[in-house]
């Protein structure tokens, strides 16, 4: 018996009701197709199993059909997760594919790995930062078009799209007063890091609408278990009135945790904490769980996707969707740290 023959472009046209060109043009991500146009045909490829021939996908659109994302550190991986499921599902819309590689924190091998993929005739790049320090710039080193997340270069010509650390920092200290806290500490991350900058500003911002002045001196160390264990220890024995501790990340959140309950101080009652990152191994194993900021890493990697996008439908630059810093409006997660009621463990 024969091999069933696969399905040809023409036929999803007919079945998607649109013309040859159009069906091209959706197939391979094109521009100049209605929303509408685009998910009929994507519809139908669906149902009839069309794969597209990559090679003549190729020749065809001058396109690989692929986006490679650098990874700037090996410290930024547990950022890249999310990241890359926003990433990922913005690119299947379009039935387009990613590789992924490290430059474990070397510039140069950053650049390197750039013009590697570009000479694979990538699409696009996109590289990931670590939200605390610059993100080096490729610049001129490549001749396809970059956006990066998750920093800044520091290059008004870039699009780089970053979470609001502020917003969301500020949203913690607005949770916190509106559960009728008024000696609210902050214990945050190392000192002139672009993250505890933004967040610090967040919380100080927000008190001072609010009329509240946070309790002592913003305490900053490194991100770390054991940094929140001392700043806590530091704060009880210098403010042991204080009822709410607004931390600069989960994981110093958690060390807080623990020497308030060393200290035989009942969370949320005694004292309510919250974190920032949403970062699963500590607000999920904390006791209680823990109220924390999410970045919402998802949609600022497919939102990075389609401005990528943009740029090589437009030019090379940055220009064609307007170059600058995209910021992303955080989210905060409510859990038992803060809210006993939101805690299912509770």
């Amino acid at each position: 018996m024969p091999a069933q023959r696969p399905p040809t472009l023409a036929e999803v046209a007919r079945r998607a009701g649109v013309s040859l060109a159009t069906a091209s043009k959706a197939i391979n991500g094109q521009p100049r197709v209605s929303a509408e146009a685009r998910a009929k045909v994507l519809r139908a490829a669906r149902q009839l199993q069309f794969t597209p021939n990559p090679h003549a996908r190729s020749l065809l659109t001058g396109r690989s059909g692929t986006v490679a994302m650098l990874i700037i550190d090996t410290l930024s991986r547990r950022w890249a997760v999310p990241a890359m499921l926003g990433i990922e599902s913005a690119l299947n819309r379009v039935e387009l594919s990613m590789v992924a590689a490290d430059a474990h924190g070397d510039p140069e091998r950053l650049r390197d790995l750039a013009r590697l993929y570009a000479g694979r005739k990538v699409d696009g790049l996109l590289v990931l930062g670590d939200n605390n320090s610059p993100t080096p710039r490729l610049g001129d080193d490549v001749s396809v078009p970059v956006v990066y997340l998750h920093g800044e270069t520091g290059d008004a010509r870039d699009v780089c799209h970053v979470p609001d650390d502020r917003g969301g920092a500020a949203l913690a200290f607005e949770h916190l007063h509106s559960l009728g806290r008024r000696r609210i500490a902050h214990i945050t991350g190392p000192t002139g890091v672009r993250a505890v900058t933004e967040r610090t500003a967040g919380v100080r911002d927000r008190s001072r609408a609010l009329g509240v002045e946070v309790l002592g001196e913003v305490l900053e160390g490194p991100w770390s278990q054991r940094w929140g264990q001392q700043a806590a220890a530091r704060l009880l024995a210098e403010h042991p009135d204080v009822d709410a501790v607004v931390c600069g990340s989960d994981q110093i959140a958690y060390g807080v945790l623990l020497a308030l309950h060393a200290a035989g101080r009942s969370v949320p009652d005694d004292v309510a904490v919250t974190g920032f990152d949403n970062w699963s191994a500590f607000a999920l194993e904390s006791d209680p769980h823990l109220t924390s900021v999410d970045m919402e890493l998802d949609v600022l990697g497919a939102s990075a996707v389609r401005d990528l996008f943009a740029v090589i439908d437009g030019s090379d630059s940055g220009a064609s969707v307007g170059a600058g810093v995209r910021s992303h409006a955080c989210t905060l997660v409510v859990r038992g740290s803060t809210d006993p009621a939101a805690d299912p463990a509770g």
